[in-house]
């Protein structure tokens, strides 16, 4: 901050100039709070400590993998079945506990290694204490500490400013507002809020539980759920089941009871029917409830995050990793994304015309410029390369994206020593010194500071197209604050000389980028940076030849125009970036935004997937999906790939899931409606569902899969579904129909969950396809287990499996074959009309 500057300034000169500068800096107080008065605050409890979840909680995840819905009425059927029944009918609630505990598990895993993860994206704080910029943990300010508020900081404690070189603060976050929001000495900071411009010191007035960002932290974080169309198809899917399931079961119960004798077999105490009515009623229900489709649907994103988290990719929302799948535009900030974000200072050249200007004072300036505490990465390129010598800061103006300069204000020494050897200032330029009385320095772009220059601009223009950035920097008399109020003042500044700066592009951006164009994602690079320079960086990376200038378009409907011509823009203001975003959207479009800087920040907000370099500010993390954390853009196409994975399996497993709810349903409400005992017992059909639901549908979940991301997954899977279902239950009513009067209900039963199986296991064997070598030993190994269950004495008698009549037998494989042909003959013809997937 100033005071940092003001302070150099004068221990080194006794310039009486220094005076006014140093009761300032004492005036303002500066120096913080003192280690001591630190620790009392920590000892009185006046610490921002708030608890801020990165993940869900272990309470939560309990919760929502054991007390659901469908869990309670499962629960209900297995107690029905312990009190009234054989224990082994409740075999079902076996996979009801294995599928909680491996969510829960799976799920446990995952926050670790989020919030692994997490600790390392957190946000910082910078505070005066003892007199020197202190960086810490939000949960570390105390009551009155002074914060530094510099460009891409996100407040985290309440704060009064104190002194502010025109601050703008963006409150979209806690206000809807998506205008700056000037800020006054005197003015509150809300904790949650984004420096957007400027800077300021403000004094901590409120902590921890007492701070506006305490009361609504989950707004700030998560300020909107990311669009899940998995999450959207998988909720949809329960709301219809929950509508239908209890009047479903009330009509099973009557049917049940019906069955069995009616309401006189309940009143006679010797008749013990109902409680084969009761089990009817229990493997009725339990065939229509999908139990594991929710675990196998979060199971899926938990693996992935898990997976990501090994490439050093946060997730700060699981579903974020199907939304990368479903984007086909990604916009791209060039700064910190295709570049390296290094930027190295390259030299100062001379304005083209007139006579070599002296360099000395412009070196001087660039000196203050390079010492703020809050400065970005361009003063930080220019720290250590220049000698503030005797001069003193007076006062300073942060750089903004809408002004697009910085500027000091600086009181000069009586002189500044030339440099030996100093060859960039010509060999006829005098070693003069500069006027001792104030100046200010612009640094900024040269589309804003050479206006009415055009020598020099195309001069700039031409060092920018060889990729290196040029800045200019010019000298006015007029203070920082007229620049602020007046900016067309700023044509009264005079260029002194050009400062170049280097990028270096990222190793791995051109492959990265050329994955991206094969698999059909259209790259946009949105760059604030001089179009010249951005353009030499697309054409290394094969993206075009020329740039958008995007400042010289007036309205939204050029913007759009553009659009339909070039892919790299430069000069995009933020506002800007925000409104190609919703352009894009407009037009139906999916739309990632990369991007490190504060001026990514709303329009990563605004995409519908938003993707933070790990280098990035504060603000730009806190509104991110997904935070690279080791700033490596080559770790996106792991993430396409884990999100396409997952999209495309759950839309598999889904298929096999409810299929089996399908015919579950039409099972329950025939034999219901006709008064028939139910084909199969609970343990039987636990026994199919395992083994040609269960045990598949977990490997497929995991398998890798790339098919690109298709709307419409919900309509798919009910247009696959439903058909396979209805022909499922009409194979197996055609296979028991005959038997349920010629044989005993035992044999009956177990001849009948033949038939299930095998049409079950052709659903899994055309959704598995193409057929690979371990999917096909998946396939026959369930074949085999379910052949065992038949063969072996203990799996006979546990799941009551007799079978006597050979030609009973040859007819249930008849009829199964048939439905398995069924099966197969509707998936051929869904297949043409793209309802499942052939290719991976």
């Amino acid at each position: 901050m100033t005071g940092a500057a003001a302070g150099e300034g004068a221990g080194t000169t006794e310039s009486a100039g220094t005076e006014p500068a140093a009761r300032a800096a004492a005036e303002s107080h500066t120096d913080g709070l003192t280690s001591a008065e630190v620790a009392e605050r920590i000892a009185a409890g006046q610490v921002n400590v708030t608890h801020t979840p990165t993940s869900r909680s272990l309470g939560d995840i309990v919760r929502e993998n054991v007390f659901t819905f469908f869990n309670g009425i499962l629960t209900v059927c297995f107690i029905a079945v312990l009190l009234l029944g054989d224990l082994r009918d409740g075999f079902f609630y076996g996979v009801v506990v294995f599928n909680a505990l491996i969510g829960i598990v799976q799920e446990l895993r995952a926050k670790r290694a989020l919030d692994k993860l997490a600790v390392l994206a957190a946000p910082e704080t910078a505070v005066q204490r003892d007199g020197a910029v202190t960086i810490i943990r939000p949960e570390e300010v105390v009551l009155g500490d002074l914060v530094i508020a510099r460009p891409g900081d996100q407040i985290t404690a309440d704060a009064e400013v104190v002194t502010t070189t025109a601050l703008f603060m963006d409150e979209s976050l806690l206000t809807g507002e998506s205008d700056p929001v000037a800020k006054a000495v005197g003015d509150r900071l809300m904790s949650g809020s984004l420096v957007q411009s400027g800077t300021a010191e403000a004094r901590v007035v409120a902590v921890g539980a007492d701070s506006y960002a305490s009361k609504l932290t989950a707004e700030i974080r998560r300020h909107s759920l990311v669009h899940s169309e998995l999450r959207a198809a998988t909720n949809r899917i329960l709301v219809y089941l929950s509508w239908i399931l209890v009047p479903l079961i009330i009509i099973i119960l009557f049917g049940r009871i019906a069955t069995y004798g009616g309401f006189a077999a309940l009143a006679d105490p010797n008749d013990q029917s109902w409680r084969q009515a009761l089990i009817d009623a229990v493997a009725s229900v339990v065939g229509i409830i999908p139990e594991g489709l929710v675990l196998l649907t979060s199971l899926a994103f938990g693996v992935a995050a898990i997976a990501l988290s090994r490439q050093k990719v946060l997730v700060q929302e699981l579903a974020a990793v199907e939304v990368l799948a479903r984007v086909d535009v990604l916009c791209l900030d060039k700064t910190g994304t295709l570049t390296t974000g290094t930027i190295r200072f390259h030299g100062l050249e001379q304005l083209p015309g007139g006579v070599a200007a002296d360099l000395d004072p412009c070196r001087v300036a660039l000196a203050a410029l390079s010492i703020d505490d809050a400065g970005n990465a361009t003063s930080r390129a220019l720290a250590n390369h220049f000698d503030l010598g005797g001069a003193v800061v007076e006062d300073r103006l942060a750089f903004s994206s809408f002004r697009a300069f910085s500027a000091v204000r600086l009181r000069h020494a009586p002189a500044v020593p030339a440099r030996d050897g100093d060859s960039a200032a010509g060999a006829g330029a005098a070693a003069a010194a500069p006027d001792p009385g104030l100046s200010t320095w612009l640094l900024g772009a040269p589309e804003r500071l050479l206006t009415g220059h055009p020598e020099a601009l195309a001069a700039a223009h031409e060092i920018a197209s060889s990729g290196r950035r040029t800045l200019v920097l010019s000298q006015c008399d007029l203070e920082p604050a007229r620049l602020v109020d007046e900016p067309e003042l700023v044509r009264e500044a005079t260029p002194r000389c050009f400062v170049i700066l280097e990028e270096t592009l990222r190793p791995e951006a051109a492959d990265t980028l050329a994955y991206f164009a094969t698999e059909g994602v259209r790259v946009i690079i949105v760059s604030g940076d001089n179009p010249h320079t951005v353009a030499s960086i697309a054409r290394q990376l094969n993206l075009g030849d020329t740039a958008v200038d995007a400042s010289t378009l007036p309205d939204d409907d050029a913007l759009a125009a553009a659009l339909e011509t070039t892919d790299v823009f430069g000069r995009v203001a933020p506002e800007q970036k925000r409104q190609l975003v919703k352009l894009l959207q407009g037009q139906g479009h999916s739309v990632a935004m990369t991007g490190d800087g504060v001026n990514d920040a709303m329009a990563i907000k605004d995409a519908d997937l938003g993707i933070a370099m790990g280098n990035a500010t504060p603000a730009t993390r806190a509104v991110s999906r997904l935070v690279l954390l080791d700033s490596r853009f080559d770790r996106m196409p792991e993430v396409l790939m884990l999100g396409r994975r997952v999209i495309a399996n759950v839309e598999r497993v889904s298929n096999l899931f409810l299929s089996k709810t399908v015919y579950g349903i039409v099972l329950a409400l025939f034999t219901a409606i006709f008064a028939w005992e139910f084909p199969f017992l609970p343990r039987q059909l636990t026994l199919v569902s395992v083994l040609a639901i269960g045990v598949p549908s977990f490997v497929l979940a995991l398998a890798p899969n790339r098919r690109r991301y298709r709307a419409g997954v919900l309509p798919r899977v009910l247009k696959f579904s439903v058909p396979t279902g209805l022909i499922a239950a009409t194979a197996c009513l055609a296979a028991y129909a005959p038997m349920r009067d010629r044989l005993p209900q035992v044999e009956a039963k177990s001849l009948a969950t033949i038939a299930l199986f095998m049409v079950s296991l052709w659903i899994v064997s055309v959704l598995a396809r193409p057929l690979s070598r371990p999917r096909v030993l998946l396939v026959v190994s369930m074949c085999v287990a379910f052949v065992l269950a038949y063969l072996l004495p203990f799996t006979q008698s546990f799941f009551v499996l007799t079978v006597t009549s050979p030609g009973w037998l040859l007819y249930v494989i008849t009829i199964g074959a048939l439905g398995a042909l069924g099966i197969e003959i509707y998936y051929r013809i869904a297949k043409r009309r793209g309802l499942v997937q052939d290719r991976e």
